[in-house]
Formats: structure tokens, sequence, C-alpha cells
């Protein structure tokens, strides 16, 4: 419930900022803020990770002020916003509703209040240390669990905290196995299977695996450790908004008051049903 005066944009991305350095992102990434003022007051926030048309529209109708994302919009170069694209569709809905757009990519995959962590305590996971080091920054963390478990019961305790998806979560190895050693990365993750090994993990959650890559992991292991489990890139990386939400209102203090929080209901995970799988996972 607002009480008060509204804060200023900025004064939000102060807090935001502190969160999720700008300055921790990978080079290649394209964070920060994408339409809005920053003197414009914030009444609601809305936290989501893709900012697809759906999420848009969802938040003008929340009338929200500041839309919060994990994906950017704009990774790549474009020439032009008009709204017979997709992205320029997106970008006009946002101006025109008056919503910022902020992005928290890959320093919200780093940061302590970040997507791995996130995805690290929904493995049940305590203490964790980076997976790897990219540009100075920790990406990925693991950890271990407190006591082994097998792969198929790690795996179901996992999906009770993640959004339902059509896929699903797909897992390469032995039902029967013991786990207790894993490692995470939030979204795509199949470029760190040499990091995976050298931690010694018995499992890997991440997603985008591709058939390449996982299945030469796979032969790798002689199917042994690591298994692997592709939580869905959407799926893995949503669990933050709960925790960045939490953090954000914690780090206000007495401000968070002043503004309301929203977390998207809309699933943008693209696909929307699964036909003829094989659940059984027949040789």
């Amino acid at each position: 419930m607002n009480d008060g005066a509204p804060l200023a944009l900025q004064q939000v991305l102060d807090v935001v900022e502190r969160l999720y350095p700008p300055s921790s992102a990978q080079s290649w990434d394209r964070v920060g803020l994408v339409t809005g003022d920053p003197e414009q007051p914030v009444h609601r926030i809305h936290l989501a990770v893709d900012p697809t048309l759906a999420v848009v529209e969802e938040a003008r109708a929340l009338g929200a002020d500041l839309l919060l994302t994990h994906h950017p919009l704009l990774l790549r170069g474009v020439h032009s916003v008009a709204t017979t694209s997709g992205k320029g569709a997106t970008v006009t809905g946002l101006v025109v509703g008056d919503v910022a757009l902020y992005v928290a990519h890959t320093n919200a995959d780093v940061a302590a209040e970040g997507v791995c962590e996130a995805l690290a305590d929904a493995c049940g996971l305590g203490h964790t240390d980076p997976l790897v080091v990219s540009e100075d920054q920790p990406l990925g963390r693991v950890g271990d669990l407190a006591e082994p478990l097998l792969l198929r019961d790690f795996v179901e305790d996992l999906a009770v905290h993640l959004p339902a998806t059509a896929g699903g979560v797909r897992v390469a190895g032995p039902p029967e196995a013991l786990v207790q050693r894993v490692a995470v990365l939030g979204g795509s993750g199949d470029d760190l299977f040499d990091a995976v090994r050298a931690s010694g993990a018995d499992v890997y959650v991440t997603a985008d695996l591709r058939h390449h890559p996982a299945l030469e992991a796979r032969e790798e292991a002689r199917g042994g450790t690591p298994y692997l489990v592709d939580a869905g890139h959407w799926a893995s990386e949503w669990l933050w908004l709960g925790r960045a939400d939490r953090a954000l209102r914690a780090a206000l203090g007495e401000d968070a008051t002043r503004v309301e929080t929203h977390i998207s209901t809309v699933r943008t995970d693209p696909w929307t049903f699964l036909v003829g799988a094989d659940q059984g996972g027949t040789p």
C-alpha cells in the first residue's frame, strides 16, 4: 500500500543498482534503464523475467510505473521501433503507458540476491561457492545437500519450487543414483561443463542444454557424474523474482511503504504443450 509521496524513479534505481551493480554485468550484456524518465514518480513496480508484449500489457493494466526484468529487450542493435515489429510494439507500449523498463541481467545472475542463489536455495543447498569466475564475477554456484538423495527424489523436490511449464524438467542420469554435490546456473549453461567437472558436482542444474554439448558431457562422464538437469530457461530464472522482490523491499527500508510491488503471472516460457514424451526414458 502506498504511504506518502511517491519515490522518483532514480531513487528506486539507486537501490536496485546497489543490489545489482551494472558494473558487475558481463561485457557483452546490455543492462540498465531502457525506457523512462529518472524523475517520473513510481507508485508500483512490476517484476518479470521477460519484457514481452503480454508482460508490458500486464504491467500497464496494474498501473505499474516501473517494469523490472531479468532479460534485456534490446540486447542487439535495432534500427526501428515501429510497431510493425515485436520489439517496436513493446517499446511503444512502454512509452505510451508511461512505464519505465529497467534490466538486471548478468549482474543479477552473479549477485548475492541473484538468480543463481535463488536456484541454489530451491535445490536445497546451504553454503555455496562460485562455480566459475568470469570477468571477475562469480558465475554459477556449487554446494552440497545436507545428505545424499536419489537423483529422482532430488529433481522431484526441485520441481516443487519451479513454476509449471509444458516441457517440465529433463534429466540425464539414472533415477536411482545418489547425488549430494550440486552445481547450478540459471538460464543457459551448457558452456560450463569443464567447470562443473572440476567442481566435483554429482549433478548440474541449468537450462537450454543442447543435444551435442549434453550428449558429449554424458559421454565424457561414461554414464557417471555429473548428471544433468535441464530445468528450463524461464523456470530456472523465475525463482529470482520473489527473491528480488524481498531484497528490493528490504533495501528500500522505510521507503518500501511508498511503493507497491507485483510479480508477473505471465508464463513467458515459449512452449505451450508437449506431445509424445517418453516419461520412462527408454534407452
